[in-house]
């Protein structure tokens, strides 16, 4: 690569390695895609937070530099709320936002391109005032849409939602491009408003590795779990927030509980709703919950149980794309969803035949589903196998990182184009330790 070739790239984002789960992989796939190409990449990130929703005792100080390979990495101090929604959130985002637009204007270097990673919106927000024609470029990746996850969730006031899907919408159209990561997406940015020839389909990836083959002692690794062979295991991994509507997982445990039914259900992972599911259990026998797994454990555990749960609230359909699912494939299971029929899930489960979807909030369903899953032995078998498919076809992680730099080298190219001119289209669906900068994993354990 030429230095004339060579980007400087910033990324702005408020999640990145070591956090396990959610966004941060994904960000921090993307830059080491970028640096990977050759190109100068700085990251300005937030404090490790989540999912536990407290900073990581490693990080205290007010500004962290680091290197993750080739990426530099700059960390800036926020308030974290102990109720991730609401004014708590709201201002935990403004001050990242604020710092982060700081440690850019006053690096004195100029991006080529500046991409934005949203949720926070705010740090979109920060994006756009580096956007300069003809110099710097600025791309937005939403991982959720704010808007519909405030409507979809009831989280928000009606008022509220609005105003956020206003910002939002504002924000979106002065991008010079933005990444949808489903076709569901694509539609919903259309519908804000987003231009067409602005909009670039890019899957999120498969970021654990994807299993040739179940574990060869499976009874070993349920052992270990404290699983038994004679039960079935429907295990739910990830996040526990407020749009994965948990109670509906424990209903069916306590439904399963007066059935005398031989099943366990699992809940692996952390979130803010973790405490509140706990003591909403108590009482419940066949529930359990784990916390987060090394990536080679957490790999075994779902390959151990005989399904896995994706467990949506009633009425989330646009918001996001759950990235669970591109591990419940990798780990060739069958899936049972407990969605709306017009979500984006029940779409990658529709595309896939990797599992069946039930109507979301009906703890009866998803406890019938399980079992009739169960029982056909050689369908689960083939669901798991066109999983896999699935995920080696559609959602590995060459596509995405070759759709990433493709994308960032167009939004550079973009800036000497009149505004009305379309982007090259590249969708594929498919603080300092005192021993120098800190050094980040290279791996991640858990999916949102």
């Amino acid at each position: 690569m030429t230095p004339q070739s060579r980007l400087r790239v910033t990324v702005l984002g408020l999640n990145y390695a070591p956090e396990p789960t959610g966004i941060a992989p994904y960000t921090t796939g993307l830059a080491r895609f970028l640096a990977e190409a050759g190109h100068d990449v700085h990251v300005v990130t937030g404090l490790p937070h989540y999912p536990h929703w407290r900073v990581d005792p490693a990080y205290q100080r007010r500004t962290v530099e680091e290197r993750d390979g080739d990426v530099r990495v700059t960390r800036v101090a926020h308030p974290v709320p102990v109720n991730p929604i609401g004014p708590g959130r709201v201002a935990m985002e403004a001050a990242f936002a604020a710092r982060a637009t700081r440690v850019v204007t006053r690096s004195g270097s100029r991006p080529d391109v500046v991409v934005a990673v949203s949720p926070a919106l705010l740090s979109v927000a920060a994006a756009a005032t580096l956007r300069r024609p003809g110099r710097t470029a600025v791309g937005v990746i939403p991982q959720d849409l704010y808007g519909h996850a405030l409507a979809e969730t009831a989280l928000g006031s009606g008022r509220a939602a609005a105003t956020a899907a206003a910002l939002e919408r504002r924000l979106l159209a002065r991008a010079d491009g933005v990444v949808a990561i489903h076709r569901r997406f694509r539609s919903s940015l259309a519908v804000m408003g987003v231009a067409e020839d602005r909009i670039t389909t890019i899957r999120n990836w498969t970021h654990v590795p994807t299993a040739t083959r179940r574990p060869a002692d499976v009874s070993a690794i349920r052992r270990e779990l404290g699983w038994r062979d004679d039960e079935i295991i429907a295990l739910h991994a990830g996040n526990m927030g407020a749009k994965q509507g948990l109670e509906n997982v424990v209903e069916a445990a306590r439904q399963a509980d007066l059935d005398g039914c031989p099943i366990r259900f699992v809940l692996l992972g952390h979130g803010s709703r973790r405490d509140h599911l706990r003591a909403y259990a108590q009482g419940v026998r066949r529930i359990q919950f784990l916390d987060p797994l090394p990536t080679e454990r957490f790999t075994d555990a779902l390959a151990a149980a005989d399904v896995l749960v994706l467990n949506e609230q009633p009425g989330v359909a646009e918001m996001c794309v759950p990235s669970k699912l591109t591990s419940y494939f990798a780990a060739g299971r069958p899936v049972v969803a407990a969605t709306e029929r017009l979500s984006a899930a029940s779409a990658e489960i529709a595309v896939s035949q990797a599992g069946v979807t039930v109507e979301p909030g009906s703890p009866r369903a998803l406890l019938e589903a399980v079992i009739d899953v169960r029982l056909a032995p050689d369908e689960a078998e083939a669901m798991g196998l066109r999983g896999q498919l699935f995920a080696h076809d559609v959602l590995h992680v060459d596509a995405a990182r070759a759709a990433y730099v493709a994308w960032v080298e167009g939004l550079a190219a973009s800036r000497s184009r009149p505004d009305h001119e379309p982007l090259p289209e590249v969708a594929t669906d498919v603080g300092v330790s005192d021993g120098g900068p800190r050094r980040l994993p290279n791996s991640w354990v858990e999916p949102a």
